[in-house]
């Protein structure tokens, strides 16, 4: 099995030690700069993902001698297994993909190397992109900081940001008009995810308009389950024939969403 056929099959089919072949590629100096990329790319899946790997990928990413793109790579291949550990509180788990120990660790040396100003910059936006998926108090200065900075590209990384971190309502209400469409994109995402309510006329606006381009569009379709959960039926139903395939099974999940989101509302409403 190589790096190339495993890309191609879905991480829940890899074969049993995946996990070993993609620890001695990264452990191997004399693999290519492909190789390596490529391996750093596949160990951040959850169905891989370890102690060991978590311990090679952090040591490439404090390694000043690596690529900024291999360091970079590796930041993000750890954002994954930090939102799992947070989300399902799973650090306690028999079944958990790495040792709280591992995920306090990570976490640690992520805020460390993000206030490190020897880490180039292009790495310490991808330790921000990744790092947030399991929030600390730091997040919230490091966030509004990349926000207000005047390159586009921190400005990115702080509003991807704030799809994790709350309290970032009005910021996000005002990346909605950004010019830069990945921007308006994650504003999209952050807006559906805490469901403000606010971004509802804009929302449904894109959805709707068949001049909208397609990231904003599906990214959309998300945030309408997300803030009117209610209503989603009623705003998406017509683009479930759209010719377009992945329009159409995007709306499959937002209304698979709106329907859980739905029933978790009616149970907090009658908690007896």
């Amino acid at each position: 099995m190589n790096l190339e056929i495993l890309k191609e099959i879905p991480p829940w089919e890899w074969p049993e030690d995946s996990d070993e072949l993609l620890l001695g590629i990264l452990s191997d100096a004399l693999a290519s700069d492909a190789e390596r990329l490529l391996a750093v790319e596949l160990a951040g899946e959850l169905t891989v993902i370890d102690d060991q790997l978590v311990e090679r990928l952090l040591a490439i990413l404090r390694n000043g001698a690596e690529s900024v793109k291999l360091r970079g790579r590796a930041a993000i291949s750890l954002g994954a297994v930090l939102e799992c550990m947070d989300l399902e509180d799973s650090e306690d788990l028999d079944d958990a993909p790495i040792s709280g120990k591992s995920f306090r660790r990570i976490r640690e040396q992520l805020a460390t190397l993000y206030r490190d100003p020897k880490v180039p910059e292009a790495v310490r936006r991808r330790i921000l992109e990744s790092s947030v998926r399991a929030p600390q108090r730091w997040h919230r200065g490091a966030i509004h900081a990349a926000h207000a900075s005047d390159d586009e590209r921190w400005k990115l990384t702080g509003v991807f940001g704030m799809r994790f971190v709350p309290g970032f309502d009005d910021q996000i209400l005002e990346a909605l008009g950004s010019k830069n469409r990945s921007i308006c994109v994650e504003a999209l995402w952050a807006a559906g995810n805490w469901g403000i309510d606010a971004a509802w006329p804009y929302v449904t606006r894109l959805v709707r308009s068949p001049t909208t381009d397609k990231p904003r569009r599906l990214a959309a379709i998300d945030a309408v389950a997300g803030i009117r959960p209610h209503e989603a039926a009623n705003v998406l139903g017509d683009l479930l024939d759209s010719d377009d395939e992945d329009i159409v099974e995007a709306v499959y999940e937002a209304l698979a969403m709106a329907e859980e989101r739905s029933e978790d509302d009616a149970e907090d409403d009658y908690p007896f």
